[in-house]
């Protein structure tokens, strides 16, 4: 963190408390107006401060995260999630479930906003994003680095409780209601569903992400005490 602006009209002890954790972190502090925060701020609330930090350059890439695939390597593609809040929350969930990495086209894609970062609560500078120009092509690179690829659609013959998860493993997801793409359906090793009650067609893609990562992370462990 570079700076932390703050409102200058706030007084509380909330306020005190952060201001004096920034400055013993050796965190310019600026005092502003509420207007001037609004204008730092302007997709995400503030809640009277506002971080300016410094962005890493140069991320991971894909070439580079596949030279490093184990056994344990667990991956998350997201196929046409655009709501930068759904992002964030994947990332969330994500860095819980230990994913090396959470892979995006570059296109028709929410990227990593204020939004997005907010979301992610701190995810984000956990679990790598890594944005590639084409999500069929990335998908083929990962399967060709020994890494099983399982879409998750509604209308799958299989549930996730049904298949064998342990191993390298990615998992692919698409925006709720809509799902995975064709191109991104014909990419994968195979498709299982969530078994959800009558009354719920889909569930929203953070919690899905959380349902198939974590049952993942069940059977690996599962496996290691058999």
């Amino acid at each position: 963190m570079e700076v932390l602006y703050f409102d200058a009209s706030r007084q509380d002890a909330r306020m005190r408390q952060m201001l004096s954790r920034a400055q013993a972190a050796s965190v310019r502090c600026v005092a502003v107006n509420a207007s001037r925060l609004q204008g730092l701020s302007p997709e995400a609330p503030h809640q009277g401060l506002v971080a300016q930090v410094c962005v890493p350059r140069g991320g991971r890439s894909l070439d580079e995260l596949l030279d490093t695939v184990t056994p344990e390597t667990l991956l998350l593609l997201l196929d046409g999630v655009t709501d930068p809040r759904n992002l964030g929350a994947c990332l969330r969930t994500a860095a819980a479930a230990a994913v090396a990495a959470l892979i995006v086209p570059r296109d028709r894609s929410a990227s990593l906003t204020a939004v997005a970062s907010k979301a992610a609560a701190g995810a984000a500078e956990v679990v790598p994003l890594i944005a590639v120009t084409n999500l069929a092509r990335a998908m083929k690179q990962i399967q060709e680095a020994g890494i099983w690829i399982t879409g998750a659609q509604m209308h799958a013959q299989k549930s996730l409780f049904e298949v064998d998860l342990t191993g390298a493993r990615a998992w692919v997801l698409g925006a709720e209601g809509s799902g995975l793409r064709r191109l991104t359906r014909e990419h994968c090793d195979s498709l299982v569903h969530i078994p959800t009650s009558a009354s719920v067609e889909s569930l929203n893609v953070s919690v899905a992400a959380g349902v198939c990562l974590f049952e993942t992370l069940r059977q690996r462990r599962q496996k290691q005490l058999a």
